[in-house]
């Protein structure tokens, strides 16, 4: 029994020595794994961890491109800035060092917001169609009416206090992170903002300068434009020019790699560790300040006179190409773009949104013909008011026919003067449909200009590249219908009958310049010969014809010859086919003065409500910027 014991005894100190060296086996494979892992694994990591602690290295941000328009003053050409970068301050908070976290909720969103949520829900009660009554309908008692201003003001009171209450939880959960070192509160605040911050001094808010974009014209040019925005933390331009030419305007990041003493200062930097940044170029436009302003301001009187659902004009040198002018309606402010409500707003019309331009295309169809030498201006043909094409169903009347009928014997100048379908059909038919739509492609329709922007659109003229051409599509083409194009094309191929045939690559940048003060100038682009000489002179006399003694009076300026064309269009359904019921867009196209044409413009309005025609409506816009060009460049009057 007692050899028994000895022998259970054994065996245990057997087990309890195995289980130790197995323990100490276990943590020696340990240590050794650690030793291995801290010196060849993570060896990198850990040198980088260690070298933090004498050595600084920063990312160093080049400067952001500026960009110019220009502007004759005193007989001298100036520029003035369209986007500039501006100090701005990043307001952030340590939480640990806020001691009155409620006071300073309540004076950030008194600062940063009370503002902008008084306008917002005032807005959003005015769109409301229960408080639009009150002004809409005139069946309503003076009681109703007090009744409903007085729900309103309750309303407007109640959904402020809504969102104030929101806002300020939101600052408040900032304020009182406790654990966290670093919150940011609001980013890119004003100088006029940032004063008000500063006056009451809370403890646990501070601030630091940031470079951002900044847009000193606000809206004006926003669609040309684009604007610069956030890809994480690295700003990128979007759209328009700062899209275009992110690249040549952001410059490149450089890099420095110091040491750090002892006491944390800053040594001497070893230069083979600095990399120098390399800031953007500069672009200057061919936009001029005087002209783009006031386009821009009198496109927008003209929307809202014609309650129009937006609109768009281009001011072009017909000889150059330059653009002058480009500016659409509704517009945004690049300073505030996440403020937009839908980003399609971002496109510019002038160059994405492409239309059935309507009436102004029957210029193409009367220059066609005259010059493939199938008519002439003193050519005649009978307009019955209708025309019946092979194989279409029904006739293709003009647009004036339920008042005036047919127009019997007219010529070539009545055509465009009276703006006859019929008329553009029977050039089309003379020219030959393949000749025709080979004239609309030399034109410059069907491709992209190659305008220095993004997002410009694709055209359509499908029914003009078929291997046989429909005679119904030929003939619809002819008066610009079942084609698209955008308004920059149009009066680009303007420009080549203002030109003497020739057409002009369209192009926004004057000059780009580098940071070394290199000037790379764009040369005027000749890119073919549309037209002869004599067929564009001839174009043109008819065109002033068309505002001498056609529709298009109010588009004159009194003293000099214009010449130019109304396009009233109807607005393709793009979901059902057909065309939309009263709805269409007016188009005005012309130039000045005839014989040395300064400029050539479009403008266009979307939908306008109150007026039937282009005639009362694009035409008078047209006239009124004209006046002032002309004006502005000091040409003599030819009349």
């Amino acid at each position: 029994m007692i050899a028994r014991k000895r022998k259970i005894k054994k065996i245990a100190a057997g087990n309890r020595l195995r289980l130790l060296l197995t323990v100490v086996f276990f943590i020696s494979g340990l240590v050794a794994y650690r030793l291995v892992n801290l010196q060849w694994l993570q060896h990198d990591w850990y040198t980088v961890l260690a070298s933090d602690q004498h050595q600084v290295f920063n990312k160093l941000e080049p400067k952001r491109g500026q960009i110019f328009m220009s502007d004759i003053v005193n007989e001298n050409i100036e520029l003035f800035s369209l986007a500039i970068n501006k100090d701005f301050a990043l307001v952030y908070t340590v939480p640990r060092d806020v001691n009155d976290a409620a006071g300073a909720a309540e004076k950030l969103y008194e600062i940063f917001d009370k503002e902008n949520i008084e306008i917002e829900v005032e807005k959003t009660l005015e769109e409301d169609e229960y408080f639009k009554e009150i002004n809409t309908n005139k069946n309503l008692s003076p009681k109703d009416v007090r009744e409903k201003l007085d729900f309103r003001d309750i309303k407007k009171e109640l959904e402020i206090k809504i969102l104030e209450e929101k806002k300020i939880n939101e600052y408040l959960a900032k304020l009182t992170k406790r654990n966290d070192p670093y919150e940011p509160i609001k980013r890119k605040v004003d100088e006029e903002d940032l004063a008000k911050l500063m006056d009451f001094e809370f403890s646990g808010i501070n601030y630091i300068l940031e470079k951002h974009r900044y847009y000193p014209s606000n809206e004006i040019g926003s669609h040309f434009l684009g604007f610069v925005g956030y890809d994480d933390e690295e700003q990128i331009g979007r759209y328009g020019l700062e899209g275009f030419f992110n690249e040549e305007l952001s410059g490149k990041r450089g890099s420095i790699l110091a040491e750090r003493s002892a006491g944390g200062e800053v040594m001497i930097i070893n230069d083979r560790r600095y990399t120098q940044p390399v800031n953007g170029h500069d672009l200057i436009l061919s936009i001029n300040r005087s002209i783009q302003f006031f386009a821009c301001q009198k496109l927008s009187e003209s929307v809202e006179q014609y309650g129009a659902d937006g609109g768009t004009v281009i001011v072009l040198e017909p000889y150059s190409g330059a653009i002058l002018a480009m500016c659409s309606a509704p517009d945004y402010d690049p300073n505030f773009y996440n403020k937009i409500e839908d980003v399609s707003g971002y496109n510019n019309p002038a160059i994405f949104e492409a239309y059935e331009p309507g009436s102004i295309f029957k210029v193409f169809t009367m220059a066609a013909g005259i010059d493939h030498g199938k008519v002439k201006p003193s050519t005649t043909y009978l307009d019955k008011g209708w025309v019946q094409i092979k194989g279409w169903p029904k006739p293709i009347n003009n647009s004036d026919y339920e008042i005036y009928g047919g127009h019997g014997v007219v010529d070539m100048v009545t055509v465009l003067a009276e703006s006859l379908n019929t008329g553009s059909i029977f050039v089309m038919e003379k020219t030959g449909a393949e000749i025709f739509a080979d004239y609309v492609k030399k034109f410059g329709f069907g491709e992209k200009t190659g305008i220095e922007l993004e997002t410009e659109g694709i055209t359509n003229i499908i029914n003009l590249n078929r291997n046989r051409i429909r005679p119904v599509e030929a003939a619809t083409a002819s008066f610009g219908q079942g084609i698209t194009a955008t308004p920059l094309q149009i009066v680009s191929a303007f420009g080549a009958v203002a030109n003497g045939g020739i057409l002009m690559k369209p192009y926004l940048v004057e000059s780009v310049v580098a940071p070394d003060g290199n000037e790379e100038k764009t040369v005027p682009h000749q890119l073919w010969r549309v037209i002869r000489e004599k067929s564009a002179f001839l174009v043109s006399g008819m065109m002033v014809n068309v505002i001498d003694s056609g529709h298009a009076k109010l588009a004159g300026v009194k003293g000099y010859y214009v010449a130019g064309k109304t396009g009233t269009a109807q607005v393709a359904d793009k979901k059902k086919g057909g065309y939309l019921e009263h709805q269409t867009n007016h188009t005005f196209v012309g130039f000045a003065p005839v014989e040395d044409p300064a400029f050539v413009m479009i403008t266009k309005l979307d939908n306008p409500k109150n007026v039937k025609y282009a005639a009362s409506s694009a035409a008078p816009l047209f006239g009124e910027i004209a006046e002032f060009i002309l004006d502005y460049f000091q040409i003599p009057k030819e009349r």
